[in-house]
């Protein structure tokens, strides 16, 4: 279900910290802080009280905080930004042959759907008690599914790269969370029936009213047959806190999508030169890093810089491909190359010189940042941190001051907040896992995304049917905003064994605006 076991070099996160993380959506509703900005002078605050953040992390504890973070609260949060280049000349061609691929993060074994869905269902069920006269009103906690989010993508696969099976998907729901609801339903409903006899008093009422025929006095004894009828009023009281829960009932999840095959594009990658490799170097020391064995290789793409327009140094990838996670630190010599092997240099196991599959050169990283979240959560699995693995690179300018945008020939814009309703998501990178090798740039036509989450007070991942493996981590999807393609995620989580394959990535909301803005900012 998962993927191939990660290298020895890669991320190591404790187990207990996802089982933390669960009670992250609770601890979101209970924790507020005083302002907006990284304090930093709290030693162990989180963005989310059951992730554990290391210390002096100084990010608040409300989601809604850092998205209201300014340029200087991340410039006071984003200490390590700037970053030293890889040495000219660093990534040969053996090296880079010996880069691993960096996996996107596997799904966990258990569905994401169930550990948030146990909590809040029980906040909702004494609403169905409180309200015997109103049937109407359960249907409530339905609503608040996140606008235009598609069930299912309109998609169709394509044909398989050579020697890759066709394996047509279907759509396989998550587990649904309603189902243990239903089953806690009726514990939940037992205090309903001490509820009923508050009403059985106002039964005798009747008899007391054929006395009244006869004479006027017995009307006195039915005003107390009138006072049983206030103690209900108290058993409405609770029907205003089934309200206030905003978590949508199914928690954030759709049907997974069907599954799309990857196409490899034509040689040359002239018109997508904007999408390419990243290669770093992950933490490491000792004879595995003097072996070679800390290379590793993502995807990624050159996006607009609102800061420097027309000349933009900018690259966007996922978090997870340059920054180990919770714990962890900034991987090094990052390096980016466009259009990697655009004429097919390196095809079919051919060797060649930089020029041929480097044609646009290679690209040193000298800043980068990535999200909060992801810095003080992240781990090795699908996960709340992998709802905002995404970062942002800056690499330094080409000979002569020229940019890294003037010379692929453009820059794609990123669409923040994008509706759901209105994309149709083409994803691009190098998969190089088998069947594939790293060598060619692949395209899935995913169409419609559907939702997947792990944390439902988290904007849900976008999800799409796609068939690419590891080393495709980071690489772009785009969607058309205004007549002209714009990015709006990239692949973070991926499932490539079973069926449906799939692929998720972070909905870019207001937080990754405001990485990004710093970032453009300090360029």
């Amino acid at each position: 279900m998962s993927f191939s076991d990660r290298s020895s070099g890669r991320r190591r996160t404790a187990h207990a910290a996802r089982t933390a993380l669960g009670a992250s959506a609770l601890a979101l509703t209970l924790l507020t802080t005083a302002a907006c900005g990284p304090d930093n002078s709290s030693a162990d605050t989180a963005v989310t009280a059951g992730a554990g953040a290391a210390p002096n992390i100084g990010l608040p504890a409300n989601l809604e905080d850092l998205k209201k973070w300014k340029f200087d609260d991340w410039e006071k949060w984003a200490k390590d930004y700037a970053l030293p280049a890889a040495a000219k000349g660093f990534w040969t061609l053996d090296k880079l042959l010996k880069a691993k691929p960096n996996e996107p993060l596997p799904p966990p074994a258990a569905p994401p759907a169930a550990p948030p869905a146990a909590p809040a269902q029980p906040t909702q069920a004494p609403a169905q008690p409180s309200q015997p006269a109103k049937p109407s009103q359960p249907a409530q906690p339905g609503q608040p599914t996140a606008p235009g989010a598609p069930t299912a993508p309109a998609t169709t696969p394509g044909k398989p790269p050579a020697g890759q099976p066709t394996q047509p998907g279907h759509p396989t729901p998550p587990p649904a969370a309603p189902k243990p609801s239903n089953t806690q339903q009726p514990a939940s409903q037992a205090p309903a029936q001490p509820a009923q006899p508050t009403q059985a008093p106002a039964q005798p009422a009747q008899p007391t009213q054929a006395p009244a025929q006869p004479s006027q006095p017995p009307a006195k004894p039915a005003q107390p047959s009138q006072a049983p009828a206030q103690p209900a009023q108290p058993s409405q009281a609770p029907a205003q806190p089934p309200a206030q829960p905003a978590q949508p009932a199914d928690n954030g999840n759709d049907p997974l999508p069907k599954t799309v095959n990857a196409q490899p594009l034509p040689h040359p990658y002239t018109k997508l030169a904007v999408h390419g490799k990243l290669f770093a170097d992950a933490p490491g020391s000792g004879a595995e890093a003097a072996a070679g064995l800390s290379h590793y290789q993502c995807s990624a793409t050159v996006v607009a810089d609102p800061a420097h327009p027309g000349k933009s140094n900018l690259v966007w990838t996922a978090g997870h491909c340059i920054h180990q996670g919770k714990g962890g630190k900034y991987f090094s010599n990052i390096s980016f190359i466009p259009a990697f092997n655009s004429n097919g240099a390196l095809s079919g196991g051919k060797q060649a010189e930089e020029s041929q599959y480097a044609p646009l050169g290679i690209w040193n990283a000298t800043q980068a940042v990535t999200s909060p979240q992801w810095k003080a959560e992240g781990g090795d699995g699908g996960s709340p941190a992998t709802q905002y693995d995404f970062a942002i690179i800056r690499v330094q300018p080409g000979e002569g001051g020229k940019s890294l945008e003037e010379t692929v020939g453009g820059a794609v814009p990123v669409w923040f907040n994008a509706p759901r309703e209105q994309l149709n998501v083409t994803e691009y990178g190098y998969p190089a896992a088998p069947p594939f090798d790293g060598m060619e740039l692949n395209r899935c036509e995913s169409g419609k995304p559907t939702r997947l989450s792990y944390d439902p007070a988290r904007p849900p991942m976008l999800t799409i049917g796609c068939t690419m493996t590891g080393g495709s981590s980071g690489g772009g999807w785009l969607a058309v905003k205004d007549g002209q393609p714009a990015l709006v995620s990239n692949v973070s989580v991926g499932q490539h064994t079973g069926d449906p394959k799939y692929q998720a990535g972070p909905y870019l909301d207001d937080v990754a605006a405001g990485a990004y803005d710093f970032i453009s900012k300090k360029g």
